[in-house]
Formats: structure tokens, sequence, C-alpha cells
């Protein structure tokens, strides 16, 4: 009799914690969360002649027009000792062309455009050595620019 009460009462502990076994349900979602890769022949444009106006106020040390084409949230970050850092890591010498274009992610988990810049004498594959990264606004207002250098690692 107690082994027939230890076997039912391990059964009713094993039927207490039994999962009910749910056929799973697909949810058509009908909302549209693609995300362009990259930009428009119109947004190149328009963001291009936007980065090439600050190089030019960048390179002629022009404060002002270099102001008037940040974003609003960028002009209160940046001060001199930035910009004449920007100067120093970008050759004006050199002509700069567009690599890339696309969205960039942000910690907000908002995404902006961008467009990537080589110089065009830079023929390292399988990406360049020297890029220039432009994040914008999508009213054209500049969010940030950074320049990246690949070191070399045979030193």
């Amino acid at each position: 009799m107690k082994k027939a009460a230890i076997i039912l009462s391990f059964l009713a502990f094993q039927l207490s914690f039994a999962q009910k076994v749910k056929i799973a349900e697909v949810i058509k979602d009908n909302r549209t969360t693609e995300q362009k890769l990259e930009l428009d022949k119109k947004q190149k444009e328009l963001f291009n002649g936007i980065f090439e106006q600050f190089i030019t106020a960048l390179k002629a040390s022009d404060k002002k027009t270099m102001e008037s084409l940040m974003s609003e949230k960028t002009k209160k970050d940046v001060t001199d000792k930035v910009y004449e850092r920007l100067s120093n890591d970008i050759n004006f010498t050199r002509e700069i062309v567009i690599y890339k274009t696309g969205y960039k992610s942000l910690l907000s988990g908002k995404n902006f455009p961008m467009i990537q810049y080589k110089y065009a004498d830079d023929k390292a594959e399988p990406s360049p050595k020297e890029i220039i990264t432009a994040v914008f606004e999508e009213d054209g207002k500049i969010m940030g620019i950074k320049p990246y250098k690949q070191s070399d690692e045979n030193k």
C-alpha cells in the first residue's frame, strides 16, 4: 500500500508540473520595418554638397559657416579644439570621393543618413586605409564627422 501511495504521489507530482502544448499561431505583421541600405541619388547630392561646403569652411577656418551647416545638438558640443583636430586629421590636398552610403544606427536606436568618403588615390583592398564618415540629420544638417585611419599592423 505504501508503494502504491508513493507511486501515485510521484505521478501526481509529475502531472502537476506538466505543461500543456499550445499550437503556435502565425501573426502577420503589416508594419513596414524595412530599412533602406543606401541613400538615393537626391539624398547623396544634398548631403555631399553640404559636406563639401563644410570641408571648404574647415579648410578656411570659417567657424560661422561650419556652425550653420551643423545640427543644433552638435553645435553645443563642438569646441575650437575639435575643429583644430578635425582639420589636422583631414588632408585637404588630396581629393575626397564617396566610398559608401547608408544609414548609421546610434545608441538612441534611431537611424541617420551617412556617407563614407575615401581619398581618390587610396587604392587599398578590400577597404581604404583612411575613411571619413559623415552622419547627417534628414534635413541635411551635419551631426558628426569622424576621420578614421587604419593602422599598419606590420610595424
